[in-house]
Protein backbone atom coordinates (compact mmCIF):
# COMPACT_ATOMS: atom_id res chain seq x y z
CA UNK A 1 0.00 0.00 0.00
CA UNK A 2 1.51 3.64 -1.09
CA UNK A 3 1.94 5.72 1.80
CA UNK A 4 0.24 8.87 2.29
CA UNK A 5 2.69 10.96 1.65
CA UNK A 6 4.60 10.51 -1.61
CA UNK A 7 8.32 9.99 -0.90
CA UNK A 8 10.98 11.99 -2.84
CA UNK A 9 13.24 10.56 -5.89
CA UNK A 10 16.71 11.11 -6.09
CA UNK A 11 17.84 12.99 -9.36
CA UNK A 12 20.37 11.74 -10.78
CA UNK A 13 22.40 13.12 -13.59
CA UNK A 14 26.13 12.31 -13.91
CA UNK A 15 27.68 8.52 -14.01
CA UNK A 16 28.55 8.93 -10.38
CA UNK A 17 25.47 8.91 -8.98
CA UNK A 18 23.76 6.90 -11.16
CA UNK A 19 26.30 4.09 -10.70
CA UNK A 20 26.70 4.73 -6.48
CA UNK A 21 22.52 4.54 -6.72
CA UNK A 22 21.96 1.56 -8.84
CA UNK A 23 24.85 -0.40 -7.18
CA UNK A 24 22.78 0.43 -3.91
CA UNK A 25 19.84 -1.65 -5.58
CA UNK A 26 21.86 -4.57 -7.31
CA UNK A 27 20.50 -6.81 -5.07
CA UNK A 28 16.36 -6.03 -5.57
CA UNK A 29 14.61 -8.75 -6.74
CA UNK A 30 11.95 -6.26 -8.28
CA UNK A 31 12.20 -3.23 -10.10
CA UNK A 32 9.19 -0.81 -10.89
CA UNK A 33 10.74 0.82 -14.49
CA UNK A 34 9.13 3.60 -16.65
CA UNK A 35 10.68 5.81 -19.63
CA UNK A 36 9.51 9.54 -21.11
CA UNK A 37 10.04 9.70 -24.74
CA UNK A 38 9.19 12.97 -26.60
CA UNK A 39 7.22 11.45 -29.76
CA UNK A 40 4.71 14.68 -29.71
CA UNK A 41 7.98 17.29 -30.18
CA UNK A 42 10.68 15.48 -31.66
CA UNK A 43 10.94 13.58 -34.89
CA UNK A 44 13.45 10.66 -33.78
CA UNK A 45 12.74 9.88 -30.10
CA UNK A 46 14.72 8.15 -27.66
CA UNK A 47 14.98 7.74 -24.18
CA UNK A 48 14.78 11.61 -22.25
CA UNK A 49 14.61 10.64 -18.69
CA UNK A 50 13.96 7.26 -16.75
CA UNK A 51 11.73 6.32 -13.71
CA UNK A 52 12.91 3.83 -10.98
CA UNK A 53 11.33 2.46 -7.77
CA UNK A 54 12.38 -0.43 -5.60
CA UNK A 55 10.02 -1.51 -2.38
CA UNK A 56 12.03 1.68 -0.93
CA UNK A 57 13.69 3.26 -3.10
CA UNK A 58 13.28 5.98 -6.07
CA UNK A 59 15.04 7.55 -8.51
CA UNK A 60 14.77 9.88 -11.88
CA UNK A 61 17.96 9.37 -14.15
CA UNK A 62 18.49 11.88 -16.63
CA UNK A 63 20.18 9.71 -19.61
CA UNK A 64 21.28 12.93 -21.67
CA UNK A 65 24.62 14.20 -19.47
CA UNK A 66 25.44 10.44 -19.07
CA UNK A 67 26.77 7.19 -20.85
CA UNK A 68 24.39 4.32 -21.10
CA UNK A 69 24.22 2.74 -17.43
CA UNK A 70 25.49 -0.27 -18.09
CA UNK A 71 24.57 -1.50 -14.73
CA UNK A 72 20.59 -0.79 -14.96
CA UNK A 73 21.11 -3.28 -18.73
CA UNK A 74 22.61 -5.63 -15.83
CA UNK A 75 19.27 -5.72 -13.74
CA UNK A 76 16.92 -5.45 -16.37
CA UNK A 77 18.71 -8.15 -18.28
CA UNK A 78 18.72 -10.35 -15.72
CA UNK A 79 15.48 -13.14 -15.37
CA UNK A 80 15.78 -13.24 -11.67
CA UNK A 81 14.73 -9.73 -11.40
CA UNK A 82 10.68 -8.90 -12.22
CA UNK A 83 11.02 -5.99 -14.07
CA UNK A 84 7.15 -3.73 -13.50
CA UNK A 85 5.92 -1.15 -16.25
CA UNK A 86 2.23 0.06 -16.72
CA UNK A 87 1.96 -0.32 -20.54
CA UNK A 88 5.28 -1.80 -21.72
CA UNK A 89 5.29 -1.45 -25.39
CA UNK A 90 7.15 1.68 -26.12
CA UNK A 91 9.18 1.50 -23.29
CA UNK A 92 10.50 -1.56 -24.09
CA UNK A 93 10.82 -0.97 -27.86
CA UNK A 94 13.18 2.61 -27.07
CA UNK A 95 14.95 0.65 -24.10
CA UNK A 96 16.11 -1.67 -27.09
CA UNK A 97 16.41 1.07 -29.76
CA UNK A 98 18.47 3.32 -27.52
CA UNK A 99 20.98 0.79 -25.15
CA UNK A 100 20.49 -2.56 -27.09
CA UNK A 101 18.46 -3.80 -23.81
CA UNK A 102 16.04 -6.87 -24.01
CA UNK A 103 14.24 -7.27 -20.89
CA UNK A 104 13.57 -10.28 -19.13
CA UNK A 105 10.80 -10.86 -16.80
CA UNK A 106 7.88 -8.52 -17.32
CA UNK A 107 5.29 -7.52 -15.20
CA UNK A 108 2.82 -4.98 -17.26
CA UNK A 109 0.05 -3.82 -14.75
CA UNK A 110 -2.25 -2.46 -18.13
CA UNK A 111 -1.99 -5.98 -19.56
CA UNK A 112 -2.75 -7.55 -16.17
CA UNK A 113 -5.62 -4.83 -15.37
CA UNK A 114 -7.31 -6.20 -18.97
CA UNK A 115 -6.94 -10.04 -18.47
CA UNK A 116 -8.35 -8.95 -14.83
CA UNK A 117 -11.50 -7.16 -16.87
CA UNK A 118 -11.21 -4.05 -15.37
CA UNK A 119 -12.67 -1.60 -17.77
CA UNK A 120 -10.32 1.73 -16.60
CA UNK A 121 -6.94 0.62 -17.23
CA UNK A 122 -5.08 3.63 -17.47
CA UNK A 123 -2.69 4.18 -14.96
CA UNK A 124 -3.98 6.75 -13.08
CA UNK A 125 -7.75 4.86 -12.83
CA UNK A 126 -5.61 1.61 -11.24
CA UNK A 127 -3.81 3.93 -8.94
CA UNK A 128 -7.38 5.67 -8.09
CA UNK A 129 -9.04 2.33 -7.84
CA UNK A 130 -6.52 0.46 -5.73
CA UNK A 131 -5.62 3.33 -3.37
CA UNK A 132 -7.66 5.93 -3.76
CA UNK A 133 -4.64 8.32 -5.12
CA UNK A 134 -5.78 10.78 -7.44
CA UNK A 135 -2.72 11.42 -10.15
CA UNK A 136 -2.55 15.00 -11.98
CA UNK A 137 -2.48 14.43 -15.52
CA UNK A 138 -0.84 17.34 -16.21
CA UNK A 139 1.99 17.05 -17.54
CA UNK A 140 0.77 14.06 -20.29
CA UNK A 141 2.29 16.10 -23.37
CA UNK A 142 5.10 17.90 -21.33
CA UNK A 143 8.18 17.56 -23.82
CA UNK A 144 10.52 15.82 -21.94
CA UNK A 145 13.14 16.94 -24.22
CA UNK A 146 13.56 20.14 -22.71
CA UNK A 147 16.56 21.08 -19.92
CA UNK A 148 15.98 22.19 -17.71
CA UNK A 149 13.15 19.94 -16.43
CA UNK A 150 11.30 21.52 -13.84
CA UNK A 151 10.70 20.33 -10.32
CA UNK A 152 6.67 19.86 -11.36
CA UNK A 153 7.48 17.86 -13.99
CA UNK A 154 10.25 15.45 -12.14
CA UNK A 155 7.48 14.63 -9.33
CA UNK A 156 4.76 14.15 -11.99
CA UNK A 157 7.48 12.22 -13.47
CA UNK A 158 8.69 10.11 -10.02
CA UNK A 159 4.77 9.12 -9.36
CA UNK A 160 4.66 6.88 -12.50
CA UNK A 161 6.72 4.28 -10.12
CA UNK A 162 6.67 5.24 -6.68
CA UNK A 163 3.35 2.85 -6.06
CA UNK A 164 3.67 0.27 -9.50
CA UNK A 165 5.10 -2.22 -7.60
CA UNK A 166 2.31 -2.03 -5.15
CA UNK A 167 -0.23 -1.81 -7.84
CA UNK A 168 1.40 -4.72 -9.36
CA UNK A 169 1.31 -6.75 -5.99
CA UNK A 170 -2.53 -5.82 -6.09
CA UNK A 171 -2.89 -7.09 -9.54
CA UNK A 172 -0.94 -10.39 -8.95
CA UNK A 173 -2.97 -11.50 -6.24
CA UNK A 174 -6.17 -10.60 -8.65
CA UNK A 175 -4.83 -12.67 -10.76
CA UNK A 176 -3.87 -15.35 -9.06
CA UNK A 177 -7.64 -15.74 -7.23
CA UNK A 178 -9.13 -15.62 -10.36
CA UNK A 179 -6.66 -18.18 -11.80
CA UNK A 180 -5.42 -16.01 -14.40
CA UNK A 181 -2.03 -15.31 -13.67
CA UNK A 182 -0.41 -18.18 -16.51
CA UNK A 183 -2.52 -16.20 -19.03
CA UNK A 184 -0.72 -12.89 -17.65
CA UNK A 185 2.53 -14.96 -17.58
CA UNK A 186 2.54 -16.08 -21.37
CA UNK A 187 0.83 -11.97 -22.43
CA UNK A 188 4.37 -10.73 -20.23
CA UNK A 189 6.77 -13.77 -22.10
CA UNK A 190 5.69 -12.72 -25.54
CA UNK A 191 6.96 -8.84 -24.02
CA UNK A 192 10.41 -9.83 -24.37
CA UNK A 193 11.02 -10.00 -28.06
CA UNK A 194 9.66 -6.67 -28.88
CA UNK A 195 11.59 -4.05 -30.92
CA UNK A 196 10.54 -2.12 -34.26
CA UNK A 197 10.80 -3.65 -37.18
CA UNK A 198 13.47 -2.52 -39.48
CA UNK A 199 11.97 -0.73 -42.33
CA UNK A 200 12.83 1.70 -45.47
CA UNK A 201 11.66 4.63 -44.77
CA UNK A 202 11.48 5.64 -48.59
CA UNK A 203 8.37 3.25 -48.15
CA UNK A 204 6.90 5.55 -44.85
CA UNK A 205 4.07 7.16 -47.18
CA UNK A 206 2.15 3.91 -47.50
CA UNK A 207 1.70 3.93 -43.36
CA UNK A 208 0.07 6.94 -43.49
CA UNK A 209 -3.96 6.60 -43.23
CA UNK A 210 -5.54 7.84 -46.03
CA UNK A 211 -2.87 6.83 -48.48
CA UNK A 212 -4.93 4.13 -50.10
CA UNK A 213 -7.94 6.26 -51.63
CA UNK A 214 -5.41 8.39 -53.57
CA UNK A 215 -4.78 7.23 -57.06
CA UNK A 216 -1.25 5.89 -58.07
CA UNK A 217 -0.74 9.55 -59.56
CA UNK A 218 -1.66 11.00 -56.36
CA UNK A 219 1.10 8.28 -54.47
CA UNK A 220 3.57 9.69 -56.60
CA UNK A 221 2.98 13.47 -55.21
CA UNK A 222 2.00 11.84 -51.97
CA UNK A 223 5.30 10.04 -51.65
CA UNK A 224 7.71 13.08 -52.91
CA UNK A 225 5.68 14.87 -50.58
CA UNK A 226 6.32 13.08 -47.10
CA UNK A 227 9.99 12.56 -47.77
CA UNK A 228 10.04 16.36 -48.13
CA UNK A 229 8.58 16.36 -44.96
CA UNK A 230 9.91 13.72 -43.13
CA UNK A 231 13.77 15.38 -44.16
CA UNK A 232 12.80 19.11 -42.90
CA UNK A 233 11.13 17.12 -39.43
CA UNK A 234 14.42 15.12 -39.14
CA UNK A 235 16.50 18.01 -39.75
CA UNK A 236 14.43 20.88 -37.26
CA UNK A 237 14.15 17.48 -34.83
CA UNK A 238 10.47 18.21 -34.94
CA UNK A 239 7.77 15.77 -34.87
CA UNK A 240 6.78 15.62 -38.39
CA UNK A 241 2.54 17.20 -37.68
CA UNK A 242 4.36 19.87 -36.36
CA UNK A 243 6.17 20.64 -39.63
CA UNK A 244 2.88 19.72 -42.05
CA UNK A 245 -0.08 17.75 -41.23
CA UNK A 246 -1.06 14.49 -43.46
CA UNK A 247 -4.44 16.39 -43.89
CA UNK A 248 -2.52 19.42 -45.72
CA UNK A 249 -0.63 17.33 -47.62
CA UNK A 250 -3.70 15.78 -48.53
CA UNK A 251 -5.03 18.88 -49.52
CA UNK A 252 -1.71 19.98 -52.10
CA UNK A 253 -1.74 16.49 -53.24
CA UNK A 254 -5.22 16.93 -54.79
CA UNK A 255 -5.61 20.96 -55.12
CA UNK A 256 -2.00 20.57 -57.10
CA UNK A 257 -0.76 24.46 -56.31
CA UNK A 258 1.43 25.48 -58.86
CA UNK A 259 2.46 28.88 -57.26
CA UNK A 260 3.54 30.15 -53.73
CA UNK A 261 0.16 32.28 -53.74
CA UNK A 262 -2.14 28.77 -54.39
CA UNK A 263 0.04 26.68 -51.73
CA UNK A 264 -0.69 29.55 -49.37
CA UNK A 265 -4.27 29.35 -49.75
CA UNK A 266 -4.52 25.51 -48.49
CA UNK A 267 -6.16 25.78 -45.30
CA UNK A 268 -4.04 24.85 -42.08
CA UNK A 269 -0.73 25.33 -44.16
CA UNK A 270 2.02 26.62 -41.76
CA UNK A 271 2.83 30.09 -42.49
CA UNK A 272 6.42 29.82 -41.59
CA UNK A 273 6.70 26.89 -43.61
CA UNK A 274 5.35 28.60 -46.53
CA UNK A 275 8.05 31.43 -46.00
CA UNK A 276 10.36 29.15 -45.60
CA UNK A 277 10.15 25.93 -47.90
CA UNK A 278 7.66 26.89 -50.63
CA UNK A 279 9.44 26.18 -53.70
CA UNK A 280 10.87 22.90 -52.31
CA UNK A 281 7.44 21.73 -51.66
CA UNK A 282 6.06 22.95 -55.07
CA UNK A 283 9.00 21.31 -56.54
CA UNK A 284 7.95 18.11 -54.97
CA UNK A 285 4.54 18.82 -56.20
CA UNK A 286 6.07 18.72 -59.77
CA UNK A 287 8.65 15.73 -59.13
CA UNK A 288 5.38 13.43 -58.64
CA UNK A 289 3.59 14.62 -61.30
CA UNK A 290 6.87 14.25 -63.40
CA UNK A 291 7.14 10.74 -62.78
CA UNK A 292 6.53 7.90 -65.98
CA UNK A 293 3.35 5.82 -65.72
CA UNK A 294 5.18 2.64 -65.40
CA UNK A 295 6.72 3.94 -62.75
CA UNK A 296 3.79 5.10 -60.48
CA UNK A 297 4.25 3.49 -56.78
CA UNK A 298 1.55 1.12 -55.49
CA UNK A 299 0.81 -1.00 -52.61
CA UNK A 300 2.56 -4.08 -52.07
CA UNK A 301 -0.28 -6.83 -52.93
CA UNK A 302 -1.93 -8.10 -49.65
CA UNK A 303 -2.31 -12.06 -49.01
CA UNK A 304 -4.33 -13.50 -51.34
CA UNK A 305 -7.77 -15.96 -49.69
CA UNK A 306 -9.44 -17.77 -52.18
CA UNK A 307 -13.20 -16.63 -52.21
CA UNK A 308 -15.61 -18.09 -50.29
CA UNK A 309 -18.80 -16.92 -49.64
CA UNK A 310 -19.24 -18.54 -46.13
CA UNK A 311 -16.39 -16.71 -45.07
CA UNK A 312 -18.41 -13.87 -42.95
CA UNK A 313 -20.82 -16.54 -41.61
CA UNK A 314 -18.08 -18.32 -40.25
CA UNK A 315 -16.38 -15.68 -38.61
CA UNK A 316 -20.21 -14.86 -37.21
CA UNK A 317 -19.96 -18.18 -35.67
CA UNK A 318 -16.70 -17.56 -34.00
CA UNK A 319 -17.64 -14.43 -33.20
CA UNK A 320 -20.85 -15.58 -31.29
CA UNK A 321 -18.26 -17.97 -29.57
CA UNK A 322 -15.81 -15.13 -28.32
CA UNK A 323 -19.00 -12.97 -26.93
CA UNK A 324 -20.54 -15.46 -25.28
CA UNK A 325 -17.03 -16.75 -23.18
CA UNK A 326 -16.03 -12.52 -22.69
CA UNK A 327 -19.21 -12.29 -20.84
CA UNK A 328 -18.85 -15.23 -19.19
CA UNK A 329 -15.68 -14.58 -18.09
CA UNK A 330 -16.17 -10.54 -17.80
CA UNK A 331 -13.65 -9.89 -20.33
CA UNK A 332 -13.68 -7.24 -23.33
CA UNK A 333 -14.53 -9.67 -26.58
CA UNK A 334 -11.32 -7.68 -28.23
CA UNK A 335 -8.92 -8.56 -24.91
CA UNK A 336 -10.10 -12.20 -25.36
CA UNK A 337 -9.60 -12.90 -29.35
CA UNK A 338 -9.25 -9.74 -31.38
CA UNK A 339 -11.24 -9.99 -34.96
CA UNK A 340 -7.95 -10.47 -36.83
CA UNK A 341 -7.66 -13.60 -34.91
CA UNK A 342 -10.62 -15.12 -35.64
CA UNK A 343 -10.15 -14.55 -39.20
CA UNK A 344 -7.34 -16.45 -38.92
CA UNK A 345 -9.22 -19.31 -37.17
CA UNK A 346 -11.90 -19.46 -39.99
CA UNK A 347 -9.30 -19.49 -42.95
CA UNK A 348 -7.73 -22.17 -40.84
CA UNK A 349 -11.30 -24.21 -40.52
CA UNK A 350 -9.47 -26.36 -37.46
CA UNK A 351 -10.93 -30.30 -37.01
CA UNK A 352 -9.56 -30.30 -33.92
CA UNK A 353 -8.29 -27.87 -30.58
CA UNK A 354 -4.84 -28.83 -31.24
CA UNK A 355 -4.68 -27.10 -34.98
CA UNK A 356 -5.06 -23.90 -33.23
CA UNK A 357 -1.42 -24.26 -32.65
CA UNK A 358 -1.10 -23.24 -36.42
CA UNK A 359 -1.82 -19.81 -35.55
CA UNK A 360 1.28 -17.75 -34.03
CA UNK A 361 -0.42 -15.62 -32.64
CA UNK A 362 -2.99 -17.63 -30.66
CA UNK A 363 -2.41 -18.02 -27.09
CA UNK A 364 -2.33 -21.22 -24.97
CA UNK A 365 -4.82 -19.76 -22.82
CA UNK A 366 -7.13 -18.69 -25.76
CA UNK A 367 -7.19 -21.50 -27.04
CA UNK A 368 -8.30 -22.99 -23.54
CA UNK A 369 -10.88 -20.90 -23.31
CA UNK A 370 -12.11 -20.88 -26.84
CA UNK A 371 -10.45 -24.05 -28.90
CA UNK A 372 -13.35 -26.32 -28.21
CA UNK A 373 -16.01 -23.64 -28.83
CA UNK A 374 -14.57 -22.44 -32.16
CA UNK A 375 -14.39 -25.97 -33.49
CA UNK A 376 -17.78 -26.83 -32.92
CA UNK A 377 -18.78 -23.94 -34.29
CA UNK A 378 -16.71 -24.59 -37.06
CA UNK A 379 -18.37 -28.29 -37.74
CA UNK A 380 -20.57 -27.52 -40.43
CA UNK A 381 -18.10 -26.48 -42.61
CA UNK A 382 -15.50 -28.94 -41.34
CA UNK A 383 -15.65 -31.21 -44.57
CA UNK A 384 -13.44 -28.26 -46.33
CA UNK A 385 -10.97 -28.30 -43.83
CA UNK A 386 -7.55 -29.75 -44.37
CA UNK A 387 -7.13 -30.40 -40.50
CA UNK A 388 -10.55 -32.49 -39.91
CA UNK A 389 -10.48 -35.62 -38.01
Amino acid sequence: MPRSESPTAAYLDTDAAVERWLGSIRSSAILALDTEGASFHRFVDRVYLLQLSTRDQHAIIDPLPIAAPALLGDLVQDPAVEIVFHDADYDLRLLRQDYGWQVRNVFDTRIAAQLLGIKAFGLAALLERSFGLKLDKKHQRADWSMRPLTADMLDYAAQDTMHLLGLRDVLHDELKAKGRLAWAKEEFARLESIAWPDEDPANAFLKVKGARDLTRRELAIFRELVQWRDATALKLDRATFRVVSNEVLFDIVRGLPATKDALGRIKGMPRGMLDRAADDILAAVQRGQDVPEAELPKFPKSARWDRDPEFDHKVGALKAVRDAAATRLDLDPGVLCSRDRMEQVARLLPGEVGALERIPEFRKWQVAELGAGFVKALAPWQKESPYRD
